[in-house]
């Protein structure tokens, strides 16, 4: 069953036929990069936001009234204490929480200003949009190529040079194509973790999302590689807007432009924002005090 459920997950996140088609308008190529992206050029301000956002799992609320904004082509964190409901947040921005039996959520999620909880909403192509890179390195047990071939494949594209350069230009960007390009046919198993970590990024970037959310993506990596996944999301930044929940303070400081911080009052009760804002201010001059102690080691 592993495999099913993997397959569900990137499925959630793959773009529609259409979209990946448009790549071969008239030839059987991908169009040239200016091109690609001026495709992708951002509204100023804020990509997403968050408006009165509350969640339930089977009736229980783990998030309550979360308003925040998602500043375009930038790196937000977000953090708290565990069990604060900051993956669950993270899931609420393209829907995922719906794959969850008994998941309930209100308020008001916009993706340039269109609330994608709406009634009709294109919800394969929401999650076309917004991709999600999670926790553990989940590389299907296929060659590198097929990996990030998979998404274009799924959804009708079959050329092969069309496939080639969807395939290079992702693990490009995704700093890996120097380590891997002589392994493409090799099982991407075998790769380090850091390695299957970045293929992951790489298998999202295949369908052109516009928003990335990572959830704990270097937890289970080393220094090394965690540096090079660092690295990396301060190069992706210049195209895309990316969303991380990190218990890492230290990493929040490091890679990100802007900070929300979520916490709970007690055991079992719903997580809530305590403070958002520029990263630098948020743990340099915190306005809340709640933040400077969660900060400051004194709780979480």
């Amino acid at each position: 069953m592993p495999c099913e459920a993997d397959e569900e997950e990137v499925r959630g996140v793959k773009v529609s036929r259409e979209a990946l088609l448009e790549v071969m308008e008239g030839e059987s190529d991908l169009p040239p990069d200016d091109e690609m992206e001026g495709e992708k050029d951002l509204a100023q301000g804020n990509k997403m936001e968050l408006s009165g956002l509350s969640l339930s799992y089977g009736g229980k609320k783990v998030l309550e009234d979360i308003s925040m904004p998602i500043p375009a082509r930038s790196i937000t964190a977000v953090i708290g204490p565990s069990g604060c409901g900051k993956s669950s947040l993270l899931r609420c921005l393209n829907r995922m929480n719906e794959l969850v039996d008994g998941a309930r959520v209100e308020g008001k999620v916009y993706l340039d200003g269109e609330d994608v909880y709406a009634p009709g909403f294109d919800v394969v192509g929401l999650r076309r949009r917004v991709g999600m890179v999670f926790q553990k390195p989940n590389p299907f047990p296929k060659s590198v190529y097929e990996n990030v071939a998979y998404g274009p494949r799924l959804y009708g594209v079959r050329q092969k040079k069309v496939l080639d350069r969807i395939v290079e230009e992702s693990l490009r960007r995704a700093a890996l194509w120097d380590e891997v390009k002589d392994k493409l046919g090799s099982s991407a198993l075998a790769l380090s973790g850091g390695q299957q970590q970045r293929l992951c990024i790489a298998r999202v970037l295949a369908v052109q999302p516009e928003v990335i959310l990572l959830d704990e993506p270097c937890s289970a990596l080393d220094p090394i590689s965690t540096q090079r996944i660092e690295d990396l999301l301060h190069e992706l930044k210049e195209m895309y807007t990316i969303v991380i929940v990190t218990h890492n303070m230290q990493q929040a400081a490091r890679v990100s432009d802007f900070t929300a911080f979520i916490t709970i009052e007690e055991q079992g009760s719903p997580g809530r924002l305590v403070e958002f804002g520029e990263t630098e201010e948020v743990f340099t001059n915190p306005r809340k005090k709640k933040t400077e102690d969660y900060i400051t080691g004194r709780f979480g």
